[in-house]
């Protein structure tokens, strides 16, 4: 018949040994979870960025870039960048992307396919030429579009000058259009700008419309206008000597 024990006896043996417990479990690094090598989803979404961003500074520059000088520019790594560019090269040279990114000069630059040329360039002769004004033309368009409906003698009187011809030309252009008749004596034609207007600038509506001094500067580049910058238009009360006005129009604008 066992022994029976005594509860000091008992306590001592229910008592765990230290010795067997287990080790403190360490908490691991993402890296030392995943392993070398390996990124976490927040790695690889920011890398997807990095690799847009690439993508898109080499579409907009027109002249090559180097690994360097993106690199610099991002302030990132340039064995990074070195191997977002190797990809974006890759990505492009599948047969069905019609635009490549190669080296060109020791930089980087997109382009269409060569095997694309002649289809591209035969394409590029059925378009019709882009539209360039002139200075004049431009300063019109710009009282009209913040005016309007406003008539042609309440351009002459802002701008000090005559302009039925640059009226005609924006016409023709459908940059602007009629807008009925103004309740004065004379009943003068309204002139207004169009949906063409808007989509030449790239506006929403009436109401994107930037500053006087932005539009003119949006004016030159997307019409090409290649004058110098003149003057904002005066206000009425503070229109410049016609005399200089019509000079510059005569240089300017002999038909527009």
């Amino acid at each position: 018949m066992p022994e029976e024990q005594t509860p000091q006896q008992a306590e001592l043996i229910l008592e765990p040994d230290p010795a067997a417990q287990p080790a403190p479990v360490e908490e691991l690094t993402a890296e030392e979870l995943l392993g070398p090598g390996q990124r976490t989803e927040g790695d690889e979404t920011a890398r997807a960025g990095l690799k847009a961003l690439v993508e898109a500074i080499v579409y907009v520059t027109d002249e090559p870039l180097t690994a360097k000088q993106i690199a610099a520019g991002l302030r990132k790594p340039i064995a990074e960048v070195e191997a977002i560019l190797d990809e974006l090269v890759a990505d492009y040279s599948r047969p069905g992307r019609g635009i490549s990114i190669r080296q060109v000069a020791g930089g980087y630059k997109m382009g269409t396919k060569p095997e694309h040329h002649e289809a591209v360039r035969a394409f590029a002769k059925t378009l019709t030429p882009p539209l360039k004004l002139s200075m004049a033309a431009l300063e019109t368009l710009a009282v009209i579009a913040y005016k309007q409906p406003i008539t042609a003698p309440e351009i002459m009187e802002i701008r000090g000058v005559q302009g039925a011809g640059v009226l005609k030309t924006l016409l023709e252009h459908k940059l602007i259009t009629t807008a009925g008749r103004k309740n004065v004596v004379g009943r003068p034609i309204l002139y207004k700008t169009t949906k063409e207007f808007l989509i030449q600038f790239g506006l929403k509506d009436l109401s994107e419309l930037p500053s006087l001094k932005e539009f003119e500067e949006l004016a030159r580049l997307a019409f090409g206008g290649d004058s110098p910058p003149q003057p904002a238009p005066a206000a009425p009360g503070h229109a410049p000597p016609a005399d200089a006005v019509e000079e510059r129009e005569a240089e300017q604008d002999p038909g527009s």
